[in-house]
């Protein structure tokens, strides 16, 4: 048979993603409970009967339509085990499931890819983190951008550019775009080439620039200090995208610091400073004319393996802290050693808006701050819109998707093999 009858023979997926074979299997062992695949590279990878039953790809398992799972486990007879196992011609596994004596074949390409007996941390980040400070990452990543609005959203070098970016955002938190269009509204259509913008009571887009009665600090032309956003909500957005449609005024020059570095050195320095700003939940208040926002939550957030998983830092919106009466002190004690941090000028990356640069980054990551900037001096004009961090990861596994896709279609097309 050759290669591209082989690759179309394979069965369906659980998902509509594509897989490459790019090692096959060579022989199978089983017994009533497990199943073990022995790829030609050496690799060996063990998988249970009960997981391979809930993950098939057939219409019994899957909506063949929408691929979300039918099959309810606990309404089979028993609980399903393996009868018997083999490799079919086109390099699928095929397993007996009893008491059902049902037979589903499964894609080599999936099941290497969903080889959970050869992971050592299946929800790992799909790009790297890599903290920063000013000293080492003096400058966003940046890309020239001038051509993306004039080519359509699968053009392969957009697809190439919006890969490069997501990938800049995931791994040091942000990325700049350079050389885009300055009217109006353009941060919205670049905005959804990622996914869906989320609206706040400041808009789905808002100007950042002063004006007469402003309801934030960032409509004025004063200093802020380095902060994320919206940390008063209970999930404050995860991506903020800043885009430059003037900038002509003296001063206003931008901060970024990568909050994780941060916390990590406070961890490193102070470790009980750490583990209280981990523990105490501070109030976070944004209690406006016409609203009135408030949440609890830790300053600093760890996932259940004890990594970084969100800052929430912004002075300006904190509410009275209403902690346990014997927490108050060394909770101001440790939040004065992570304000001295913030001090320090190694973590602070600097750079100057021009027209055109737009600017995403992680806000449940990155602490932004700017100078204050002349008023009368010039025009200082972003418009802003937030989106989440799903929509980002979301995006990128797309682009992965399509290009393993292409690897896939490639093969198809290949010359024929025996």
């Amino acid at each position: 048979m050759n290669t591209a009858e082989s690759l179309s023979s394979l069965p369906p997926t659980p998902d509509y993603d594509a897989w490459p074979v790019t090692v096959a299997p060579e022989r199978v062992n089983h017994d009533p409970h497990l199943v073990e695949l022995h790829w030609r590279d050496g690799r060996v990878s063990r998988y249970h009967g009960v997981w391979l039953r809930e993950n098939a790809g057939d219409a019994s398992t899957v909506n063949p339509d929408t691929r979300e799972r039918i099959l309810d486990l606990s309404r089979l007879a028993a609980w399903p085990t393996i009868s018997a196992a083999r490799l079919d011609d086109q390099g699928a596994l095929c397993v007996t499931f009893a008491p059902e004596d049902r037979t589903l074949r499964f894609h080599p390409g999936w099941l290497r890819a969903n080889d959970y007996s050869n992971t050592a941390q299946p929800d790992a980040p799909l790009v790297p983190v890599t903290t920063w400070t000013g000293e080492t990452l003096p400058e966003p990543t940046s890309l020239d951008a001038g051509a993306w609005m004039r080519q359509a959203e699968d053009d392969p070098a957009v697809e190439a550019l919006l890969e490069r970016a997501l990938e800049a955002v995931l791994g040091h938190g942000l990325v700049r775009l350079r050389n885009l269009p300055t009217e109006p509204g353009t941060l919205a259509r670049i905005a959804e080439r990622i996914g869906p913008l989320r609206a706040t009571n400041f808009g789905t887009l808002f100007d950042v620039k002063a004006k007469p009665n402003p309801d934030s600090n960032a409509y004025t032309s004063i200093a802020l200090p380095p902060h994320v956003d919206l940390p008063t909500r209970e999930y404050q957005p995860g991506l903020q995208l800043l885009h430059c449609l003037e900038n002509s005024v003296e001063g206003g020059q931008a901060v970024m610091m990568d909050g994780f570095a941060i916390a990590e050195t406070l961890r490193e320095r102070h470790p009980d400073a750490f583990a209280t700003l981990t523990r105490v939940k501070w109030c976070y208040a944004n209690t406006a004319r016409t609203t009135d926002y408030v949440w609890f939550d830790p300053m600093i957030k760890l996932d259940d393996q004890g990594r970084l998983l969100e800052v929430r830092v912004a002075d300006f919106l904190r509410g009275p802290l209403m902690a346990p009466f014997d927490d108050i002190e060394p909770a101001y004690a440790a939040l004065m050693q992570l304000q001295r941090l913030l001090r320090e000028p190694q973590f602070a990356m600097r750079f100057t808006y021009r027209p055109g640069d737009l600017v995403i980054f992680d806000n449940r990551r990155l602490l932004h701050a700017r100078d204050a900037f002349e008023g009368n001096s010039g025009h200082r004009w972003l418009q802003g819109c937030y989106l989440e961090r799903d929509e980002i990861r979301s995006r990128l596994r797309m682009l992965w998707r399509a290009a393993r896709q292409r690897r896939v279609d490639a093969a198809e097309r290949a010359p024929t093999s025996g």
